[in-house]
């Protein structure tokens, strides 16, 4: 029986000085399979890029991220010196959770208040079709 092609997604870099609301979106993202790397602020997300170790697909940085760059000049920096990185500003935690949906393949939108019956339906989802990837 020949191997099924895994997919490998991107690594995700999410900037967020509300630790509750990174956490939530790292995990959902988590869930639909990302490799997910949190920063509580701009500064942060640039001391990790200076290391050079990982290579991030995609940041998603609160436009009101704390640091010496404030959220959009920390785009602008990202899009000089590291222009394959998609960089992704959000300004309130629903549209946060919207751009984070977006990253997942049929991902529910995501918003505040969760609903956690849909958190619970996404989990069983998301169970099952890793499930049927390591039977094929």
């Amino acid at each position: 029986m020949p191997e099924a092609a895994v997919t490998v997604l991107p690594t995700v870099m999410v900037v967020d000085a509300d630790v509750l609301v990174r956490h939530a979106l790292s995990e959902y993202l988590r869930g639909c399979g990302y490799r997910v790397i949190e920063a509580s602020s701009t500064d942060e997300a640039q001391n990790f890029f200076a290391l050079g170790e990982i290579d991030v697909g995609a940041v998603l940085c609160d436009m009101k991220a704390p640091g010496r760059l404030g959220g959009f000049s920390f785009a602008r920096w990202m899009r000089e010196t590291h222009p394959k990185t998609d960089v992704i500003l959000a300004g309130a935690p629903e549209r946060a959770a919207e751009e984070a949906a977006e990253l997942c393949e049929n991902g529910p939108q995501l918003a505040r208040p969760y609903d956690p019956q849909l958190v619970l339906e996404r989990i069983k989802r998301q169970h099952a079709a890793r499930a049927r990837l390591l039977q094929e």
